[in-house]
């Protein structure tokens, strides 16, 4: 299979280049500095904008899917996340790439208000609240596309696996808080995904309880 990740160079998308490629597929690993990636066997580096579609599209033929793993440094408000979306589904559309794994997170849609006490009270409000309302419109494009997408909803990130079990949500009930999830975890499962077909129109919260 060959793979096109947007934000390639970030936490999970340069897990999601090294677990791809040991498991047998082909990457294009988009990046907005050359700097960040370097090039090796089984991965081709493309360099631009993720919310330029000419761009995109010219990098983005003749492969099978798409995933979008973009993020921002900044807590205040922004529109990264729904212009490369734009962007992303103007390219998919001109080439005929039909599958789209996007990484959201929780905080998007219903999820919000499941990711532990910590998350809930304290980082959502103070750091990742306007990411949010951007993850929101990106969603919203995402599941209007009519592209094959799958919408991954991650639990907070921490460096160790975590004490709970493994969970994968498809329905969020007011109990349920999923508290940590490792980047590598999150790659696996967005690479199961593909490989799978499975949760095609679906939205899975994945994480841990502790």
């Amino acid at each position: 299979m060959r793979v096109f990740v947007m934000g390639a160079s970030g936490g999970v998308g340069t897990r999601l280049v090294v677990q791809a490629v040991a498991r047998g597929h082909r990457v294009t690993a988009q990046t907005r500095s050359a700097d960040r990636l370097t090039a090796t066997p089984g991965v081709d580096i493309a360099v631009g904008r993720p919310d330029d579609a000419r761009f995109l599209a010219e990098r983005m033929a003749a492969h099978d899917a798409v995933v979008m793993s973009l993020g921002v440094g900044s807590p205040g408000p922004t529109t990264v996340f729904s212009d490369a979306t734009r962007a992303a589904i103007a390219a998919m559309r001109d080439t005929g790439v039909r599958r789209l794994v996007a990484i959201t997170g929780v905080g998007a849609g219903e999820t919000r208000g499941h990711g532990g006490w910590l998350y809930n009270r304290l980082i959502f409000p103070l750091v990742t609240r306007h990411r949010y309302a951007d993850k929101d419109r990106q969603e919203a494009l995402i599941q209007a596309s009519g592209l094959d997408w799958t919408l991954v909803r991650p639990a907070p990130f921490t460096a160790r696996r975590g004490r709970g079990d493994w969970q994968v949500a498809l329905s969020v009930p007011p109990s349920l808080q999923l508290r940590s999830v490792t980047r590598d975890e999150v790659a696996g499962f967005v690479i199961d995904c593909l490989e799978s077909g499975d949760f095609l129109h679906f939205t899975p919260f994945i994480g841990r309880s502790h």
